[in-house]
């Protein structure tokens, strides 16, 4: 298997760092628009005999599919944030390459009542193209971080082995993440972090389908484990209220 990934930031760098652990591909390919940065990060692993860096232009489509094409991939990786899914979803379809991201396209609020109706939900157009990306045999799994992503199939595989019956699903964010010598350290892209915090939080009720409250809705303290502790949750948008319902 060859292996591209597409963004040599924090979740990208840490793929490469983790496929140095395992076995199962032939080739590891990682791209950025900063050939530097992904040099970078391929020269801090030790056994470097299958990596790989390479430059490329995530906003641009023709560049992305000149990339797949060169690279032979078998499947893109797209660990941008999700202003380049579009461009990397469309240049994998063209190019019959399977594909991974790991949040989905970005949401369009509803146009004269955002905080009461859903507009264009996240992911809504990657999602309907299923049956075309079926026809021509190849695979998209959208929103495979860990949230969305892991979230997902705790919730599937909860509602699957553990429970009898189950009422409600939430899903929490709670963390005490400290690196030394650094203020604020965010895991995944901080623009992606703020633009999911404005936009109308979305709910599903089965009673009521797909809604909106406003930023910040419904507050509470909850306790989180592994000596985390309570934390302030509210609700944001995110992309496991569309999948989990499905």
């Amino acid at each position: 298997m060859r292996i591209l990934v597409i963004g040599a930031g924090g979740v990208g760098a840490s793929m490469a760092s983790i496929a140095e652990t395992r076995s199962f591909f032939d080739q590891f390919i990682l791209a950025d628009i900063s050939l530097a940065r992904a040099e970078e990060a391929i020269s801090q692993l030790d056994n470097r005999s299958k990596f790989s860096a390479a430059h490329v232009d995530a906003r641009d489509k023709a560049s992305v599919k000149r990339l797949i094409e060169e690279s032979k991939a078998d499947i893109v990786v797209n660990a941008c944030d999700p202003r380049m899914n579009e461009p990397i979803f469309n240049a994998a379809f063209e190019t019959k390459c399977n594909y991974i991201d790991m949040a989905m396209n970005l949401s369009e609020p509803h146009p004269t009542n955002p905080y009461e109706q859903v507009g264009n939900p996240l992911g809504k157009d990657q999602l309907d193209s299923d049956s075309e990306w079926r026809e021509r045999g190849i695979l998209a799994l959208v929103g495979m971080g860990v949230e969305p992503g892991l979230s997902d199939i705790f919730a599937r595989y909860a509602a699957d082995n553990l429970f009898d019956t189950i009422d409600e699903i939430g899903v929490r964010d709670g963390s005490n993440l400290s690196i030394d010598g650094l203020d604020f350290a965010p895991t995944f892209s901080i623009w992606t972090t703020i633009e999911e915090c404005l936009n109308p939080p979305i709910v599903w009720e089965a009673n009521r389908g797909l809604f909106t409250t406003d930023c910040f809705s419904e507050p509470e303290v909850f306790h989180f484990p592994a000596g985390i502790g309570p934390y302030e949750c509210v609700n944001v948008e995110h992309e496991e209220v569309l999948l989990i319902p499905r």
